[in-house]
């Protein structure tokens, strides 16, 4: 399957994301910018149905440049399951007050503890080179220093 690359993100797409040395990895466009990021980092072209049967590693809204610059590959289109229309929600963390915490999820903004932000992304855009360290970074069994650079700051 290809769109042109001008097309931009459309709900349901699967994006092949060439890491080097080889590697690849594959990723679904999910709404408001998201894309659900698969187990999949592989030396081998998976299948549109062998990515759908892996595991979602992580979910983090990324920059539309991904794809309009052609640097991810549209490879394939399917309707998101139920899971992937309900991803995790993400924390937000005041800059000022750093015990001040927001959680984001589906659009709307609700205070929240420390507590409940544990273990959740931070809402942030990622750049796809900084998305790409981090795919290649799990699958080195590496610490990734923008998933550090992100987590809550005490």
């Amino acid at each position: 399957m290809s769109r042109g690359s001008s097309v931009g993100r459309v709900v349901g797409d699967i994006v092949r994301i060439d890491l080097g040395d080889g590697l690849r990895a594959y990723a679904r466009v999910l709404e408001e910018g998201l894309f659900a990021f698969y187990d999949s980092v592989t030396r081998d072209d998976l299948s549109i149905a062998e990515v759908l049967a892996r595991a979602v590693l992580f979910y983090v809204p990324v920059m539309n440049h991904a794809i309009t610059s052609g640097r991810w590959k549209v490879v394939g289109h399917a309707p998101l399951e139920p899971f992937l229309q309900d991803p995790p929600p993400r924390f937000m963390q005041d800059a000022l007050n750093k015990s001040r915490f927001r959680i984001y999820n589906k659009g709307k903004i609700r205070p929240a503890t420390k507590e409940e932000c544990l273990g959740l992304e931070r809402e942030a855009a990622w750049e796809p080179t900084h998305v790409e360290d981090r795919l290649r970074d799990y699958q080195a069994g590496r610490t990734n220093k923008w998933v550090e650079s992100l987590k809550i700051k005490e």
